[in-house]
């Protein structure tokens, strides 16, 4: 999918402010902290070293986002200051600084159905039903005729789209529930039985049409762009269903979803691929929007290659945290960018807007995605939630923290922002510590801190780290540069931080000294750490090295991966003296990532490559480097072990069975996060080893 792509120059601004209950937006200057009171503070603090590492650098980051449903949906129609407002704290500079945004193509209840959706969740379809339709009529519409369109249909969410397009990089249009006319049971909140397949099977093609047609009418009506177009949301979930109550009307199910499981999936996607390029549109396919990670994965797990093929980008919600890096594999197996394109919590104890607990939670959960997940996107659902559902007696007693702002939906044409008032909680604060300092076209790297995330510029001459200190204690962080390759003599370590005490606080740079710079950060505090004066890879900073030999021992087992006695197959072993078959020197073959590089691994004892052969790894002599199934792609979270992914079949290493016992056979199995595929590499090389190549930015 090869797509024009325009990125805007920002002047993003470290030391802003935006406090929790203001209206208006105001730059905040940090004075710089006394340093007496920072050493008294050092002094006694718990302490954390965090090692960024650029020889992972990952792909180009592409950035952050939102979806406009139901925001947008909401709040179209508000008065201009109201929206000017939430626009700016969404994509402006000095707000949440997004450069995504995903239109959500709405399904639409029949004419005769009362809205009973929530607040914003009723978003216009783009059909236009004959007069006294009904929910009863299904087959009045045609992808071809003109009369069935409503091309002004969604005028608020489309006023969002007008306003925003300039500070949009990527657009991805996406669909929550097919109309009404295309569902099993007639609504769009789902079925009356939420595990079985909502879109009607001849209503295929039709659906496909709709949202190829929604897209390149879109497209020409605001003169965007869409990247990808989404068809599916958390769709092998039961979470979609609709209830009556005792008047035959819709009482339970109160958002637009549907149940579609995998085998229809995969008939949409068919059908949309060709439905795209009838409509003259460039936009490719994301897929498939699942709840968590595990789902992703079983339903990518029964697509056949061919419907793999038709899928341009990857597409997962983190709601479920577990397997991460089944989808991390999987995406790398099949040479696909990957996104993190919904999530969304609460992270506290009743409406807040001044409580750490909701930025914190919201913080560690970004740090989390970003490292095991390693997407080139990280979208939330939506920044923007209703005030008065958030509030106690909303959706909870004790009401919630979802979004990052909250403004109540129900405004109307005579409100100002003091009748209407725009909050921001602490998760806005924390959210700005990512978003404005790890930009789109830098690359995320690794780092060996479970509360941090990294990430080089752009431009290769500088980093950011950002640190989430989740504990009562204040916490001292000393950042280790020593696996960059240049460190200048004037460097500095930057450290802007939100607390309790303020957001995006910049404080007195922190002089680089022996690659190092320390920093106490304050009780629960997220701390983004701007890093100048460093490029490139210390030649003995990365773990993966040319030329070098490491042993391969198995995380769940604890044996090394070793050659059997008849020279071929592998097994796992007891650590020995002996290295005969067990210690593998290595050679990097491609891949301008350290994240997505190709290795092929050689048995130092004898002219055998780590290979595949029948599905079975092998050690196999005479095998070419340039042969897929002898090369691998190396992924770790930083924790010191690793995945080794196939580069001709897609699957991991394992010890087959999670057996431990000597000479338990090594297999290959699809990802499944699980400790038997997981390996602890060493380098083993003699002291008379190869000497390292020269090291540059971003090859590890």
């Amino acid at each position: 999918m090869e797509r024009r792509t325009r990125t805007r120059t920002r002047r993003l601004l470290g030391a802003v402010g935006i406090t929790a209950l203001a209206t208006t937006a105001a730059l905040v200057t940090a004075p710089p902290p006394d340093a007496r009171a920072q050493a008294r503070a050092a002094a006694g603090a718990p302490s954390v070293t965090v090692v960024p590492d650029p020889s992972y650098d990952q792909q180009e980051f592409e950035g952050w986002g939102t979806s406009l449903a139901w925001f947008a949906n909401a709040t179209g129609d508000h008065p201009p200051e109201i929206r000017e407002k939430l626009a700016d704290l969404l994509f402006g500079d000095d707000g949440l600084a997004l450069n995504i945004a995903r239109y959500n193509i709405g399904g639409g209840n029949a004419p005769d159905v009362r809205d009973y959706l929530r607040a914003g969740g009723a978003v216009e379809g783009w059909w236009k039903a004959p007069r006294g339709t009904t929910r009863e009529d299904t087959d009045w519409w045609s992808a071809g005729d003109r009369a069935d369109w409503n091309p002004r249909a969604d005028a608020t969410q489309r006023w969002w789209v007008d306003r925003i397009k300039d500070d949009v990089d990527h657009w991805e249009t996406f669909s929550n529930s097919p109309p009404w006319f295309m569902t099993a049971g007639g609504y769009v909140s789902g079925g009356f039985d939420a595990n079985t397949d909502q879109l009607k099977a001849d209503s295929v093609d039709d659906f496909a049409a709709y949202l190829a047609g929604t897209t390149r009418r879109l497209e020409k009506a605001h003169r965007i762009e869409v990247d990808t177009v989404a068809p599916f949301n958390e769709p092998n979930t039961n979470y979609w269903s609709t209830r009556l109550g005792p008047d035959g009307e819709p009482v339970g199910g109160r958002q637009e979803g549907a149940h579609i499981g995998p085998e229809l999936q995969q008939k949409v996607l068919r059908a949309l691929a060709p439905a795209l390029r009838k409509a003259r549109t460039g936009a490719g396919i994301s897929a498939m929007d699942e709840t968590n990670p595990g789902i992703f994965a079983q339903n990518w797990g029964t697509y056949p290659q061919e419907v793999r093929d038709l899928v341009d980008r990857m597409n997962v919600h983190t709601y479920g945290t577990g397997a991460r890096t089944t989808v991390r594999d999987l995406a790398k197996a099949d040479g696909k960018p990957l996104w993190m394109s919904e999530v969304e919590g609460d992270w506290g104890d009743g409406q807040s807007f001044t409580d750490m607990r909701p930025g914190l939670g919201l913080a560690q959960r970004i740090v989390d995605d970003l490292r095991e997940l390693e997407p080139t996107a990280w979208v939330f659902w939506q920044p923007v939630e209703d005030y008065d559902n958030m509030r106690p007696g909303g959706e909870s007693a004790k009401g919630g923290n979802w979004g990052s702002i909250q403004l109540p939906f129900g405004c109307t044409s005579r409100d100002t922002l003091e009748t209407c008032p725009v909050r921001t909680n602490t998760k806005f604060d924390t959210a700005r510590n990512f978003t404005h300092h790890i930009r789109p076209g830098d690359r995320l790297i690794g780092t060996d801190d479970t509360a941090s995330a990294a990430a080089v510029s752009g431009k290769g001459r500088g980093a950011t780290v950002v640190h989430v200190n989740s504990t009562a204690e204040a916490r001292t962080v000393t950042v280790d540069l020593s696996k960059f390759g240049r460190v200048d003599r004037d460097a500095t370590v930057t450290p802007v931080v939100t607390s309790a005490g303020g957001s995006l606080d910049r404080r007195t740079p922190v002089r680089v000294a022996d690659r190092r710079a320390s920093f106490t950060v304050p009780a629960q505090s997220v701390t983004s750490f701007l890093v100048e004066g460093v490029s490139g890879v210390a030649r003995d900073g990365a773990t993966l090295r040319e030329g070098r030999t490491y042993r391969l021992t198995g995380v769940q087992s604890g044996k090394d991966l070793t050659v059997a006695d008849d020279g071929t197959n592998l097994v796992i072993e007891s650590a020995g003296a002996d290295a005969t078959g067990r210690d593998w020197t290595l050679r990097r073959i491609s891949g301008d990532t350290g994240n997505r590089q190709r290795y092929v691994f050689t048995d130092s004892s004898a002219d055998r490559h780590l290979s595949v052969r029948d599905g079975v790894p092998v050690a196999e002599a005479g095998t070419g480097s340039r042969d897929r199934a002898a090369q691998w792609t190396m992924s770790t979270t930083g924790d010191g072990t690793w995945t080794l992914v196939n580069a001709a079949t897609g699957r991991l290493l394992e010890v087959g069975g999670q057996a431990t016992h000597e000479g338990a056979a090594v297999t290959l199995w699809t990802p499944n996060s699980g400790s038997n595929q997981r390996w602890r590499v060493t380098d083993v090389t003699p002291a008379s080893g190869a000497a390292d190549a020269p090291r540059g930015a971003g090859n590890p």
